[in-house]
């Protein structure tokens, strides 16, 4: 923690020094613009001849006293890059001195990306199968600048996401979740689903009537509900007679209560 306080105040320093002497550079280029933008006036004439100051045709002829700048323009220039050779004479053993200690000239704005990553990274490694929207509530970030971030850490494999049925959702990139735990995970952030999910699991109902009634949904909201589960395999459904039942695949039924132990 030390070092993160210390890094910030190091590169500010740094930074406004640098600043600082560009202003001081800008001012005096400006200042010798100005000083030294004087206009010099010339009478361009017909060449005259071989004597000094004589008309060749009968034209006016008019002798135009050389000016010569004085040498104070260079001897300026010349000081100002003396006191900032001696600015960086100061400035250098400073720089060697933090480098030294460990710390590093770094760019704010990408400090403070560091940081944001930091805290997207902390949130999905609490909450595996966290999705945008959660993120951005919680983190207080636009949608916009934490998608930059999420696939920053995706690029650099610190974080993976799964897709369930156009539902995105994150986990941390570590090998701790499997594909049926990422599945089980996603299917049960969703309350409708995870509602459904649990109906079948303690057999309180397993009819598409009889969930669409405990659930307090339509049957046709049920209908879809029930083939998205089907598709992604964690339920299963059996005909009898002329009803469905439907079953907890056994593939996932200890991972489903497992993970709704640990998370719900």
């Amino acid at each position: 923690m030390e070092n993160q306080s210390v890094e910030p105040r190091t590169t500010h320093l740094v930074l406004h020094y640098i600043n600082y002497r560009r202003l001081y550079l800008l001012c005096f280029f400006s200042l010798f613009i100005i000083l030294t933008a004087e206009a010099t006036e010339y009478i361009v004439l017909p060449a005259p001849g071989d004597e000094f100051g004589a008309s060749v045709a009968g034209e006016d002829v008019q002798i135009v006293e050389d000016t010569i700048e004085p040498y104070w323009h260079f001897l300026l220039w010349l000081a100002v890059m003396n006191i900032l050779s001696i600015v960086d004479i100061v400035v250098l053993p400073a720089k060697f001195l933090f480098a030294i200690l460990g710390f590093r000239v770094a760019d704010h704005s990408n400090a403070v990306g560091v940081l944001k990553r930091k805290f997207i990274f902390s949130f999905i490694k609490v909450n595996p199968g966290t999705c945008i929207s959660e993120m951005a509530n919680n983190l207080d970030i636009n949608r916009g600048t934490l998608r930059y971030h999420l696939n920053v850490l995706e690029e650099k494999k610190l974080i993976e996401a799964h897709s369930n049925h156009g539902n995105t959702r994150y986990f941390q990139n570590n090998f701790t979740y499997g594909e049926n735990e990422k599945l089980v995970i996603s299917s049960l952030q969703n309350e409708m689903t995870r509602n459904i999910i649990l109906n079948i699991l303690h057999n309180k109902c397993n009819t598409n009537g009889d969930l669409s009634q405990e659930i307090g949904i339509s049957r046709a909201a049920m209908n879809w509900h029930m083939t998205k589960l089907k598709d992604s395999g964690l339920i299963e459904e059996d005909k009898v007679g002329r009803s469905t039942i439907y079953s907890i695949n056994p593939v996932y039924r200890d991972l489903i209560e497992k993970t709704y132990m640990k998370s719900f």
